[in-house]
């Protein structure tokens, strides 16, 4: 395209938005108005309501010290697009071998937008399972799926997914022991709970980290003791059955961490 057709093409707003975004992004503990003028060389006034939109409509929020800085939302759009597609693709064949050998029904978690987002489910081969239906939202706060999405991510991602799913619905009280909780799981590599939701259930849950070590996904089992199937996998044979075929996807996902198993 010559020079005049991209100028004859420009939308100033949409520039100056995209700047605001482009320079936050590589700021990991946010910068003032003043600061963001400064380095895009612009004036603050010409920054005042595009910044104010775009804290109103999640993309940046506002923290102590009037200092701005990237929700998840982009992040959370980004699941929803080619990556996540692929994820579940890779996934599909792992997640069924580990329904056969594990008797049990599993599902695949991502966070979008204040929630986890189920991207992909393998039912149980037996009559008796519990299936997630895929594009479900569950909690961050009382699922396995949701535990181990905040416990593999740093502490300022973390409390932007609190902080968008407050934004997104109820705000909710986090007391000190839930992040002892978190800390406990990231040591251990794995999260094992009674559901919240259903009685009888556990949640078996490990993470699927990234190129850079941090999670992108949780798989889980909602694991069902079966005393019709004696030989069945007991759920301490189950839980390692989910953190080998968690780190199988790691690797296939850039990761070269490995959990424990």
């Amino acid at each position: 395209m010559e020079a005049d057709d991209a100028d004859r093409y420009r939308a100033p707003a949409l520039d100056k938005g995209l700047d605001i975004l482009e320079l936050l992004a590589g700021v990991e503990e946010g910068l003032t108005q003043a600061e963001i003028s400064k380095r895009l060389d612009r004036s603050p006034n010409q920054f005042y309501r595009m910044l104010d939109r775009l804290v109103r409509r999640g993309y940046v929020t506002k923290l102590e010290g009037d200092r701005f800085t990237l929700t998840l939302k982009l992040f959370g759009l980004s699941q929803l697009h080619a990556p996540t597609r692929r994820l579940a693709s890779l996934a599909t064949p792992l997640m069924r071998d580990l329904a056969q050998r594990s008797k049990q029904a599993n599902h695949l978690a991502v966070f979008d937008r204040g929630s986890a987002v189920v991207i992909a489910q393998h039912e149980a081969p037996g009559y008796w399972g519990l299936s997630i239906r895929v594009g479900s939202h569950i909690s961050l706060f009382d699922t396995g799926s949701g535990h181990v999405l905040l416990a593999f991510r740093s502490d300022e991602e973390r409390r932007m997914m609190v902080a968008e799913h407050a934004r997104s619905r109820e705000d909710i009280d986090l007391g000190s022991e839930f992040y002892d909780r978190l800390a406990d799981i990231r040591e251990r590599g794995h999260e094992m709970m009674a559901s919240a939701q259903t009685a009888g259930v556990y949640n078996l849950s490990a993470p699927i980290l990234g190129p850079d070590g941090r999670g992108i996904a949780a798989l889980t089992c909602p694991y069902i003791a079966l005393v019709n199937a004696p030989s069945a996998p007991d759920i301490s044979q189950t839980i390692a059955m989910v953190m080998k075929t968690a780190n199988a996807l790691s690797l296939l996902a850039g990761s070269d961490v490995k959990m424990h198993e």
